[in-house]
């Protein structure tokens, strides 16, 4: 079993930055994909970002590449969303998410993914 907790999100003006944190506990391994997916009202969840447990990949969605970064830090078994220069767009609850169990590449969809945390407001006014 894997428990996710994301934390970081919050009220910004566009163009700000914030960093949302995921905090994993549970029996993680190298092989383990890790992604950030959100979710604006009225649509569905979508990918943004991925990366291996063990630091490899990474993967963008188009709409974040050059903006958003994602990254872990395996002490702290915790990943790391940094989202620069925000847009009203980028509004949304974030969700991050694990499968617990390797997998040869990044995956992008949400049926990929067993494990979810209960996702954190991101609001970006204009």
């Amino acid at each position: 079993q894997v428990q996710l907790v994301e934390s970081g999100g919050g009220l910004v003006q566009a163009g700000a930055s914030l960093r949302l944190s995921c905090a994993a506990s549970g029996r993680m391994f190298s092989g383990y994909p890790m992604a950030w997916f959100r979710q604006a009202p009225g649509k569905e969840r979508e990918f943004v970002a991925a990366i291996y447990w063990g630091g490899g990949g990474p993967t963008y969605a188009d709409s974040v590449k050059g903006r958003f970064t994602i990254s872990r830090d395996n002490a702290k078994n915790t990943v790391y969303l940094q989202m620069n220069s925000l847009r009203p767009d980028d509004t949304a609850v974030y969700y991050c998410a694990v499968k617990g169990a390797y997998s040869p590449r990044l995956l992008v969809t949400t049926t990929s993914y067993e494990y979810w945390g209960q996702g954190t407001q991101v609001t970006v006014s204009s």
